[in-house]
């Protein structure tokens, strides 16, 4: 059995290298990854997908499943690298508060069609992430800390096994395969589509705060003091900000699952510091929660890395340059987010309050004076040495996500439940 004979066994688009398009088609979302796979199949459809990890059982292959590319590691020498933007549907049941999404569907899709009915999803402030990759990571919402992770949410799997055969999975149906899914990564079954709970979002007030960096401190306190009451439905990020060739900056995100007046009274220690370059705080239709940190949406060259942190360092935080570095970002945890529940996936609570993000440009000049930089600021802050799934970078492991006895038990059923290895995740528990 040969790559050529791949066409023949799947109905979708199907790239090999030397193809014209294979190159643009094999581009990991973050140009600074290189993805040497075998081939990318773009899936017609779910029996697609099932007729695809048959194929690859038998010529002794395995499939890593990337619906755009995001959260890729580069791990993927040799594999059939699979595509599943053509698995696009969503529905959404607003009496059920349910939605379901395919494979291929992206959060502003959910978003869209849950809105109107006064419903949202736990969508991250990024709109074009995809459902599947980011819930099977556990997910972090805008609304974690009133809702929890967004594995927490999920009502079922659709699945594909590792013999090629497909089925639903639920927490009754497979227990042990469903709390993997919900936030264990995607090593274990390639999911064709998701169905979730939808929640109550009458409104939502949000928004980006942006001064000159010469406040950092007063924002920063502001920051603090509004953390430190902040209601469940509140989420506050803090930033410092170097972009190239531009002043230093410092800023507030702020997304607010209730109304206007509740959210600016919540938020008025910010209006308490002087000199505001621009405020888009403002009432967001669910649909447009992506305008809070109005995010790239086109592919580029990055570097970033996740922390967890059990307590904040002004003195680090607020006195190192940001430089070569274009974002230091402070994340409010807490809430749900922090909560052992019966019944939770593999992602389980969060303890440490705070999510340090560190982003810069993954400019071939600039990567090892960013890496470096990284490493410093991680060490000065007194990082745990964890992070949640979804935030793994490439050369971190999937053991920078779990804890031991979690790390274990997915390693067991990984091993049970896919021993030849058919399906590759970006970042293996087995590595």
């Amino acid at each position: 059995m040969t790559l050529n004979d791949l066409r023949n066994a799947v109905q979708g688009e199907v790239l090999l290298p030397g193809d014209g398009e294979f190159e643009g088609a094999a581009r990991a979302w973050n140009l600074t990854v290189a993805q040497p796979v075998a081939a990318v199949v773009t899936a017609a459809d779910a029996d697609d997908v099932a007729a695809l990890v048959r194929y690859a059982r038998k010529a002794g292959l395995s499939v890593a499943a990337q619906p755009n590319g995001h959260g890729a590691s580069g791990d993927t020498d040799g594999v059939i690298l699979l595509r599943t933007g053509r698995l696009d549907g969503v529905e959404v049941d607003p009496g059920q508060r349910v939605a379901r999404a395919g494979a291929g569907v992206r959060w502003t899709q959910v978003q869209q069609a849950a809105g109107p009915h006064g419903l949202t999803g736990l969508a991250g402030s990024m709109p074009g992430i995809n459902v599947v990759g980011y819930t099977l990571g556990g997910g972090l919402s805008w609304f974690g800390r009133k809702y929890g992770w967004a594995s927490d949410s999920v009502r079922a799997f659709d699945v594909v096994d590792a013999d090629g055969e497909r089925s639903r999975v639920t927490a009754g149906s497979d227990p042990d395969l469903f709390w993997a899914l919900r936030g264990g990564g995607g090593d274990f079954a390639l999911v064709t589509a998701v169905e979730f709970d939808l929640h109550p979002a009458p409104a939502l007030y949000g928004g980006r705060v942006m001064w000159p960096g010469t406040r950092a401190a007063e924002v920063f306190e502001a920051f603090q003091r509004i953390t430190e009451t902040a209601p469940r439905e509140l989420s506050v990020w803090f930033h410092r900000f170097q972009f190239p060739d531009a002043p230093p900056m410092v800023a507030v995100d702020a997304a607010y699952l209730g109304d206007g007046a509740d959210g600016k009274a919540l938020l008025a220690d910010l209006n308490k510091v002087d000199g505001a370059i621009a405020d888009k705080r403002a009432e967001l239709p669910v649909a447009n929660l992506g305008d809070i940190t109005a995010e790239p949406t086109d592919p580029a060259p990055a570097m970033s890395r996740a922390e967890l942190l059990g307590e904040l360092d002004e003195r680090v935080l607020l006195g190192t340059p940001v430089e070569p570095l274009i974002n230091i970002q402070v994340r409010h945890l807490g809430g749900a987010l922090a909560e052992a529940r019966p019944g939770a996936g593999a992602r389980g609570a969060v303890a440490e309050p705070y999510l340090l993000y560190l982003l810069g440009l993954g400019l071939p000049q600039l990567r090892d004076a960013v890496a470096a930089k990284r490493d410093e600021l991680s060490a000065e802050l007194g990082a745990v040495g964890r992070k949640p799934y979804t935030f793994l970078t490439p050369g971190e492991r999937a053991a920078h996500a779990f804890d031991e006895p979690t790390l274990t038990r997915l390693r067991e059923l990984k091993q049970a439940r896919d021993p030849q290895g058919v399906f590759r995740a970006n970042f293996p528990v087995s590595a």
